[in-house]
């Protein structure tokens, strides 16, 4: 009992390092004594904001439901652990959750430093139950001869061990703990010398929480000048071989990073919507206009990525302002190591596009508002499902000069096409039809596999997956995977010219994604994913299944990802708000 008292209190620290920071007193903030050789430091406003979010009756019954969560409870170490929770529970007369709102709600703040050191510090609103845990379990862990307690004098304070690498002592309200006796001594210095060589009296730490700004409930600091010291980090943020698609799609965020000094996440609860968002921010170089990586930067200050489309069963969509005439204009200087593959690929496009240009004639063509979007499909019945089932995706352009470029791309299209029916027929294997239908006004080109002579059609081929699409509606060019969502594009562009979107001024990159969707698009593939994975570890085994099913599980907890990326205030932003959906919760259907 002893034993398991001692890991509790372990645990109690572990969990309150992630809740909260505010003030001992009136002058005093955690972070003004934690030493500014921090390499990490979470520090949180408004701690029970986040226990009211992760703690309540729905996220526990949400954490319940998770897979795996019945066999967990059936141990006897968890037993051991509850009971001694139900007896603390007991003992102060409170539940977990408000005890420990009690016990951290004036703040805390966790730091880590070199050699692993770390250094806890929290305010309790309620000092005699924090006292009262800390007796009870002081008595119960000095009581057993195999623990090695010890206590001593600190800094002016009485400060605690329940074992070798915790220390801790309590110090008006001001609970401090650490991995050993130097770390709480070296925080109390601090008492004597308010502000002094502490985290919250730097440069870097002061902008950091201006940037996130004064409503954040709380923000992750990491000092990224003392973390590229470590050779390995140092070595993991230096440029690498740029990959083209990656460089696209991420352009100048892993430059912003490695050029930086400091970073934060700023937290913010929005508890009527269940709501957690994310706001990185760091002091890293804006995109540089004349650089070759400011194909993604908005020329104008109004400009920038337009708002994702909405289309049925949709799963993620994506929205990007990149020019890809510059993009593909500075192919020498972001991609010199690969010279080789840029020829290659530039005498296929030579094929298809006739000889054009491809940074004038063709790239030039495209405006620089891009959208991808990802959605499940919808099979017909009378054509079967294959297995696995692989979601349908679209690219979504807007031309400049359609009139001049619509025979263009039709007939590359069309070139791809054959030569992808003639590649698959050197095989021996079923290549594609070509129809040209009508949708509303819009005609269209898709390619279709013929399911002719297939006898099972409860798990066709994977090529049924695909049924390749160009459309052409107005001045957009929309390339899809499938005829389906080409329609349900061409639909969705239809209702968005009625009221055309206003650009997301300065935003380069926003993602949106729905957590059912993605859980359906994992569940209809669960069985593909379970016997992967027995494959790769071997044989059959329950972690096989029981990993999928919480990732399934999870996915259905959040209703909504939304993360965009911006240039503001010369520091690169990324704001991520994850809206949570528990069991029980209705979700309005806006897809």
């Amino acid at each position: 009992m002893a034993k398991t008292s001692s890991i509790v209190l372990g645990l109690c620290l572990a969990v309150l390092a992630g809740r909260g920071a505010m003030a001992a007193d009136a002058t005093s903030a955690p972070t003004q004594w934690i030493p500014a050789d921090a390499v990490l430091a979470v520090e949180l406003f408004q701690p029970k904001a986040l226990l009211t979010l992760f703690c309540d009756g729905k996220a526990a019954a949400a954490l319940a439901a998770l897979p795996g969560a019945g066999k967990r409870k059936a141990q006897p170490g968890f037993e051991k652990f509850m009971g001694v929770v139900k007896y603390l529970e007991s003992q102060l007369g409170t539940d977990w959750p408000t005890g420990l709102g009690k016990m951290a709600g004036g703040g805390a703040a966790f730091a880590l430093r070199p050699q692993q050191q770390v250094l806890f510090v929290a305010d309790a609103e309620d000092v005699e139950m924090l006292k009262q845990l800390h007796e009870f379990l002081w008595k119960a862990a000095s009581g057993n001869k195999n623990n090695a307690t010890s206590s001593r004098e600190v800094g002016g304070a009485t400060a605690w061990s329940l074992g070798p690498k915790v220390a801790h002592t309590i110090v008006g309200k001001r609970l401090v703990a650490s991995s050993g006796f130097d770390g709480l001594q070296t925080a109390l210095e601090f008492r004597s010398k308010p502000g002094g060589a502490s985290l919250a009296a730097t440069p870097a730490y002061q902008a950091a929480r201006r940037a996130v700004g004064p409503d954040a409930a709380g923000m992750i600091f990491v000092n990224m000048a003392a973390l590229k010291q470590a050779p390995g980090i140092a070595k993991a943020l230096q440029p690498k071989e740029s990959n083209p698609l990656v460089a696209l799609l991420f352009a100048g965020i892993a430059e912003s990073v490695g050029a930086s000094n400091w970073l934060a996440i700023g937290l913010r609860v929005q508890e009527k919507e269940d709501c957690l968002a994310l706001q990185v921010v760091s002091d890293g170089a804006k995109l540089d206009p004349k650089g070759p990586a400011a194909f993604a930067l908005p020329a104008k200050r109004e400009e920038g990525a337009l708002p994702n489309l909405a289309v049925p069963r949709q799963i993620a969509a994506l929205s990007m302002y990149r020019d890809l005439r510059r993009f593909y204009g500075a192919k020498d200087q972001l991609f010199p190591e690969r010279t080789s593959g840029l020829i290659f690929f530039e005498n296929m496009m030579g094929i298809f596009f006739c000889g054009r240009d491809m940074t004038d004639d063709v790239f030039a063509q495209a405006r620089p508002e891009i959208r991808l979007v990802v959605a499940n499909q919808q099979y017909d019945p009378a054509i079967g499902t294959p297995s696995p089932q692989i979601p349908a995706f679209a690219l979504v352009l807007q031309m400049r000069n359609p009139a001049q470029f619509r025979e263009v791309m039709e007939e590359a299209w069309q070139k791809s096409i054959g030569l992808a029916s003639f590649t698959r027929g050197q095989k021996a294997e079923p290549g594609f039809v070509i129809d040209r239908p009508v949708h509303w006004t819009t005609k269209y080109s898709v390619a279709r596999f013929s399911s002719t002579g297939v006898k099972d059609r409860s798990k066709l081929d994977v090529r049924f997956n695909f049924s390749p699409s160009l459309a052409m509606p107005g001045n957009h060019l929309i390339l899809s995977s499938t005829e389906q969502l080409a329609c349900d594009l061409i639909d969705a562009l239809g209702r968005e010219a009625k009221q055309p979107p206003a650009p997301l001024a300065q935003t380069h990159s926003l993602l949106e994604a729905a957590g059912d969707r993605v859980a359906a698009a994992l569940l209809a593939n669960r069985d593909s994913m379970v016997r992967q994975n027995m494959l790769k570890s071997g044989g059959a085994s329950e972690a096989d299944s029981t990993g999928i099913d919480a990732l399934i599980a999870f996915t259905e907890f959040v209703e909504q990802l939304r993360l965009t990326f911006s240039a503001e205030s010369g520091m690169n932003q990324a704001k991520l708000e994850l809206k949570f959906k528990w069991p029980g919760q209705k979700v309005a259907e806006t897809r």
